[in-house]
């Protein structure tokens, strides 16, 4: 499969890296007081577990295993929220250049990973 090529795994993940830090931004960057620390924890502390929990069976990306299965609708949906969520979290915390990169290497993988996209549609 083109989408498991090593390169486009090892920008899977950093960019699955970048985009707990960029949500965890911008729960620093919404509210004021001592509220931005529990955003910056809680936004990261609760989108890696959905991310490592829920997942579609024989995923040829990942494990394969799914602790929580879901279809693959809902796991292409995850990870647009995911992944998009923490570009954004870089706009709102004020590096709009870095999320904007973000942004656009989130679509050359996902443009780099047609297959799996098709085959997560199907599930």
């Amino acid at each position: 499969m083109v989408g498991n090529a090593w390169w486009n795994l090892t920008l899977r993940f950093l960019l699955e890296l970048a985009a707990l830090l960029g949500l965890g931004m911008a729960g620093w960057s919404l509210v004021e007081g001592w509220w931005h620390w529990i955003l910056a924890l809680a936004l990261p502390l609760i989108a890696a577990p959905l991310w490592g929990i829920f997942a579609v069976p024989g995923d040829p990306s990942r494990s394969g295993r799914a602790p929580v299965p879901v279809p693959g609708a809902v796991r292409l949906a995850l990870e647009f929220v995911v992944l998009f969520g923490g570009a954004a979290g870089f706009h709102v915390a004020g590096h709009a250049a870095t999320g904007t990169i973000m942004a656009v290497l989130i679509v050359i993988s996902y443009a780099f990973s047609l297959d799996r996209l098709a085959w997560l549609l199907r599930q």
